[in-house]
């Protein structure tokens, strides 16, 4: 079905991708150009995908361009992923905030504001709950903490438990320190970034690709003209085929629908000993003979992973 509707396309069609969605109304940007249009579903294209939502930010799509910057999307191709919260006022439905996204990366600072590993703890849950990969961002690794005169070697300290299952990117985006190799890791793919306020997204953003601030205020000014409430996804087009997805939202999602006995499946560094614990439904809390907490008393494990994992086990985030 998706061919042969690629087939009757308009001539004139182009291919984008939803950056941001206003209401009915969405900011669609060229694959090509770059140009972002203001557009608005066919009515066919309604009816067609009433058991889903018609189209969301992330979706890959084609428009026929029509006056004034705005354009009318013919076809959203399938996608590849979704990331979904529940539906407000709806029993078992789910809202999908973001399409097509290949990789999440969570953004934290050495200092101003201190890292909240625990928060980070979450995200990669959530990550790993929705088998989405998973790389991590250290920021600010110029500014030093207390006395220390090598802050770099400082911020390795406060991430190294991390090394060990996931990518961490050291970076200082006000000295351009460890921008081309994150780039290298951002490049052609859809990433979804996550962190808390203050650690320099927006100064990350810029030492990327300067362009891309200035893009943020072209597409803002596209979807006011919508006139409707914006949702909280935004997609930043960073490269020919690369984009950044600013997703505020996702903290509410970090823990949601995932339940306390699945939990260890969402630790890594748990994998290699989980399978050998005695008891089936082993905690690794008390249990006797639990490979698991061996590992930890060897150091095999993070302690203070393990220790996130008992308080988020137990319903304690914080």
């Amino acid at each position: 079905m998706q061919d042969e509707e690629l087939c009757n396309l308009p001539p004139d069609a182009v291919r984008g991708v939803v950056v941001r969605a206003h209401g009915k109304f969405f900011a669609v940007q060229e694959s090509s150009s770059g140009k972002v249009h203001l557009a608005t579903p066919r009515g066919t294209l309604k009816r067609y995908r009433q058991k889903s939502d018609v189209v969301v930010v992330g979706d890959r799509v084609w428009i026929t361009p029509l006056d004034y910057d705005e354009a009318r999307i013919e076809f959203v191709e399938a996608r590849t992923s979704v990331l979904q919260r529940p539906a407000r006022g709806v029993s078992g439905g789910q809202q999908i905030i973001l399409s097509n996204a290949d990789q999440a990366m969570f953004l934290f600072s050495v200092a101003q504001p201190e890292p909240h590993l625990r928060m980070l703890d979450r995200f990669l849950v959530l990550a790993e709950a929705t088998s989405m990969p998973a790389i991590i961002g250290v920021n600010k690794i110029d500014l030093s903490i207390g006395e220390s005169t090598d802050p770099e070697r400082e911020a390795r300290q406060l991430f190294i438990d991390y090394e060990q299952s996931y990518p961490v990117f050291y970076l200082s985006a006000k000295q351009g320190i460890g921008i081309e190799p994150l780039i290298e890791a951002l490049r052609g793919k859809l990433t979804v970034i996550a962190g808390p306020s203050g650690v320099g997204k927006s100064s990350l953003l810029n030492a990327i690709d300067p362009a891309a601030l200035r893009q943020t205020q072209e597409i803002s000014g596209a979807t006011q003209r919508g006139r409707h409430t914006t949702t909280s996804a935004e997609i930043i087009r960073v490269g020919s085929d690369t984009y950044l997805a600013d997703t505020p939202g996702i903290r509410a999602l970090a823990m949601a629908g995932v339940r306390p006995e699945e939990l260890d499946q969402y630790f890594p560094e748990f994998d290699a000993y989980r399978g050998e614990c005695f008891y089936a439904d082993c905690k690794h809390a008390t249990e006797p003979g639990c490979p698991v907490r061996e590992a930890v008393e060897s150091g095999a494990i993070s302690r203070r992973r393990y220790e996130s994992y008992l308080a988020l086990r137990m319903g304690d985030p914080d």
